[in-house]
């Protein structure tokens, strides 16, 4: 894949077409415009067809699959997807075969190296996923006891929580 800036010249058009001087007239070259390589929408996805991808999603999953397809709204399609788990130092890796994730929740996207795929950082090891939900359990418990610490001291102080001043039928 090339990694292209904003300073780098697009490629030159061919004669007649709008925006260089030619026999049908259009634009003069001085005007500035963007090199195609530059748009960033849902079509920057076509490089990553195909490849294996890490996603992560605005609730805090994480997804790793094969692209296999997507749609103007950034809405994928992934194969053989497992969902990896995260909790201490310790992860799990849970089969999710095929999996639709609507565009608006992705977080992030990134191609994962398939030459260090099977490299798996120093603090973490692999464990059973009941083990690894357990613990995820218990820290996600620990912040909400944590978040409901905080909010009690906050109004202590007289700042109001979520939806203190709205009206909820």
């Amino acid at each position: 894949m090339e990694h292209l800036s904003l300073r780098d010249t697009p490629p030159p058009p061919a004669a007649g077409t709008p925006g260089t001087p030619g026999p049908q007239g259009g634009q003069p070259s001085g005007v500035a415009q963007l090199p195609p390589q530059m748009f960033t929408t849902a079509a920057q996805l076509l490089d990553l067809t195909d490849k294996k991808l890490m996603v992560s999603l605005r609730d805090g999953r994480k997804l790793i699959g094969v692209l296999r397809s997507w749609d103007q709204f950034a809405n994928l399609v992934l194969q053989d997807t497992v969902e990896r788990i995260f909790a201490d130092k310790y992860y799990a890796d849970v089969p999710r075969g095929i999996y639709i994730v609507r565009g608006e929740n992705v977080l992030l996207l990134g191609e994962i190296d398939l030459d260090k795929d099977d490299y798996i950082p120093e603090p973490f090891q692999e464990a059973p996923v009941a083990q690894v939900f357990a613990l995820q359990k218990k820290e996600q418990e620990k912040r909400q006891k944590s978040h409901k610490f905080r909010k009690a001291k906050l109004a202590e102080l007289g700042f109001e929580g979520e939806h203190a001043g709205e009206v909820l039928f």
